[in-house]
């Protein structure tokens, strides 16, 4: 919501990519139980800003009918990172222990807390602002910019000068289209109930992120071809609530994998879900930003379902204890 009335998104978003990963290499010096859940908490304020701000941004810049494509285009940079990830979690776990005196679980948080903010602070000079003002471009570029998004639903793609952030969250709750997937935290546990080793487990966690990724990209550009929301949205829930059967009631390596892919395709809807909101509350932009926002914020709530099951669990804090290493650079 706050980002509607900041003129440099470029600035605001890449703040939130610098103190993510400032949070994630502090991760690495952390001693105890209570310094990681600190750090789980404060993680949790830039990366609750950066999904449903740059989702915003996009909807600044990109047509209903080409909003979805490229949603799914960025949620994929999330999709291969579970994958990529587990393969450099794998490599430095298993080639960088004791390395300068320190654990290789501290490298791994080191390592990609650094690189993730690089990539902030090129953010700030890289990214586009909105359309009136982006810096790198012409006149005549900002223009057309506008103009596109002005004449998709027929009107200018702004606020009007009395509306406030107040106003658009009302204007958002009172649309009754917009107030009516945990596993991936578990990932690395699920597959490590395969039997395999730490980093064959972290390996065979890629392919399914890898092929929930192409899925993400095909649904999504032929959600945009066809127009259709529902099935394209919908569907792949289906397909996850097979993966959780299969899950449960089979012992076979082969079809526990197997379910791994179905619950990962999961995703291929989550990532639309967003381009609804936008779409379905297009103007003004305070009323849309809100929007993004509540739904998002109102989807993480069933992070709060695993915290009863979790202590429900006998040995839980054992076992989370042995791989929250592993579980947080995956989530991370």
């Amino acid at each position: 919501m706050i980002l509607g009335y900041i003129s440099r998104p470029s600035f605001y978003i890449g703040a939130c990519v610098v103190g993510w990963g400032l949070t994630g290499a502090l991760t690495g010096v952390t001693k105890n139980f209570a310094g990681i859940m600190a750090c789980r908490m404060f993680i949790g304020l830039p990366e609750a800003a950066f999904y449903p701000g740059s989702m915003y941004l996009l909807s600044r810049w990109y047509t209903r009918k080409e909003l979805a494509l490229r949603s799914a285009v960025f949620y994929v940079g999330l999709l291969l990172s579970n994958a990529f990830g587990s393969w450099i979690a794998a490599g430095i776990l298993g080639n960088m222990e004791g390395k300068l005196g320190i654990a290789a679980w501290r490298w791994l948080f080191y390592i990609e807390g650094v690189v993730t903010m690089f990539f902030g602070l090129l953010t700030t000079w890289l990214l586009p602002d909105f359309p009136y003002n982006t810096r790198w471009l012409s006149p005549a570029e900002r223009h057309l910019a506008q103009v596109r998004l002005a004449e998709d639903p027929g009107e200018a793609d702004q606020d009007c000068l009395d509306t406030t952030i107040l106003d658009g969250f009302k204007l958002a709750i009172r649309d009754p289209k917009l107030l009516g997937l945990s596993y991936i935290n578990f990932f690395p546990t699920l597959t490590a109930t395969l039997g395999y080793n730490t980093t064959v487990t972290l390996l065979m966690a890629a392919p399914p992120w890898v092929f929930a990724s192409i899925c993400c990209v095909i649904n999504a550009w032929n959600c945009d071809q066809t127009g259709e929301r529902f099935f394209h949205i919908a569907s792949w829930w289906w397909a996850v609530i097979v993966g959780y059967i299969i899950s449960l009631a089979t012992m076979s390596t082969g079809g526990r994998y197997f379910s791994l892919f179905l619950m990962s395709s999961g995703y291929c809807g989550f990532v639309l879900t967003l381009t609804w909101a936008s779409n379905s509350a297009p103007r003004p932009p305070a009323k849309r930003s809100a929007a993004i926002g509540l739904v998002n914020g109102f989807g993480n709530l069933r992070n709060l379902c695993d915290i009863p099951s979790l202590c429900n669990v006998k040995g839980w804090g054992r076992t989370f204890g042995k791989q929250i290493g592993v579980q947080n650079i995956i989530s991370l």
